[in-house]
């Protein structure tokens, strides 16, 4: 990897970030990062489908979309919840990424 892809991967890194904290002000705890999981799954699903561009994938998906999305987050969220939320909490993560990603990728081949 050249320093064009770093340079990439970091400016999609720092985009990503700033979205992510912009969510968790305006959706705060558990909900805004279901929100940030759902829309980045459906986000990858479709950007995986449609874009070939190497450049581009470094930017968008390594770099803004695994800043924007947070397992890290989800799993302290989880663990803080009570046995029946967080048991919720990790089915609608799921359920709802996997749905999304499943759209995006449906979405993303509809060329």
């Amino acid at each position: 990897m050249d320093r064009s892809e770093l340079a990439l991967v970091a400016l999609g890194g720092f985009a990503g970030a700033i979205l992510r904290y912009g969510v968790s002000v305006a959706i705060p705890g558990a909900g805004g990062t279901l929100a940030v999981n759902v829309l980045g799954s459906f986000a990858l699903g479709t950007f995986i489908t449609s874009v070939s561009s190497r450049r581009a994938q470094l930017f968008f998906g390594t770099g803004l979309l695994s800043s924007l999305t947070t397992y890290s987050t989800f799993a302290v969220q989880t663990a803080s919840l009570s046995p029946m939320g967080g048991a919720l909490n990790v089915g609608a993560n799921y359920a709802l990424g996997f749905a999304a990603a499943a759209l995006g990728l449906a979405f993303g081949g509809r060329r």
